[in-house]
């Protein structure tokens, strides 16, 4: 089967863009969503039929699942699902508002919790489907003033990483996409910023130093695609992998200071086990 249908959220810019334009220059249809479809018009043109754009806020549960379905009727199979929707939410822990605290885990994990529960069924029906999870550097490690932002991606990499697991039986696969560091708008206009406490304006300079630094050469998107077209090829795709060329030593810092944490206070963790003489 050459031709493969996708659905892809949050496909009006940025990745969900890109993987969309790439997945139609090959081909294959793509069920596109979007908050205004009008954004997938240039699209609709240039790709005819075999584009269907969908409105789609992905925080109503309700209109995901029928979303899914609209698509799967359309086109009489899902082969890849992307969950892409999301944005990135700045501002301290002390500063975050309930509400952007919450919209956060709404839009990033269960917009893509839903959506996911949505296709399933089709998947599970056909025997086959890949699922795309858009996660982050940042779901696998952390900087500041974005901490809500890590909360939403490090718990869509644990349910990704369960799921996987509960639906390799049905020949389902799954792949966490995490990105580094790529021209997007993800830290521009789709931002959304906790309003400042004066306690952090020294820290959060060199925050903003710091992350200035790191990201001083992103990665570009429409480049992103050839990868996430190997990935979706392959016949045993990666449960895991990054985009661009930073990612894997942010990890590798990362995880070799865990082990070392864990190592050192090896002694007391296994005090803490107790037992009987």
């Amino acid at each position: 089967m050459s031709e493969k249908i996708w659905f892809i959220t949050g496909a009006s810019r940025g990745f969900g863009r890109e993987w969309a334009t790439a997945a139609l220059e090959r081909g294959d249809a793509v069920a596109a969503t979007a908050r205004d479809t009008a954004t997938l018009d240039d699209l609709v043109a240039r790709f005819g039929e075999r584009v269907l754009a969908l409105k789609l806020d992905v925080t109503d549960r309700a209109a995901d699942f029928a979303a899914v379905a609209q698509a799967h009727n359309h086109f009489g199979r899902l082969d890849v699902v992307v969950n892409n929707a999301g944005y990135g939410q700045f501002g301290m822990v002390e500063e975050l508002s309930e509400a952007e605290a919450r919209d956060q885990i709404e839009t990033n994990l269960f917009g893509a919790l839903w959506v996911t529960q949505a296709a399933l069924p089709f998947l599970r029906e056909q025997g086959s489907g890949h699922f795309l999870q858009v996660s982050s550097i940042g779901g696998i490690t952390a900087f500041p003033n974005v901490g809500m932002y890590h909360a939403s991606k490090w718990g869509l990499e644990g349910i990704s990483q369960s799921l996987a697991q509960e639906v390799a039986g049905f020949g389902i696969k799954v792949t966490v996409i995490e990105p580094g560091s790529f021209s997007t708008d993800w830290s521009g206009p789709s931002a959304r910023h906790a309003t400042p406490l004066p306690a952090y304006d020294a820290y959060r300079a060199q925050v903003a130093e710091a992350r200035a630094k790191r990201v001083r050469s992103p990665g570009d998107p429409v480049s992103s695609s050839t990868a996430v077209l190997a990935v979706v090829d392959a016949e045993e795709p990666p449960l895991r992998i990054f985009l661009g060329v930073g990612p894997l030593a942010i990890a590798t810092a990362d995880y070799e200071s865990r082990l070392a944490t864990w190592r050192k206070w090896d002694e007391v963790s296994a005090a803490a086990h107790g037992g009987r003489s």
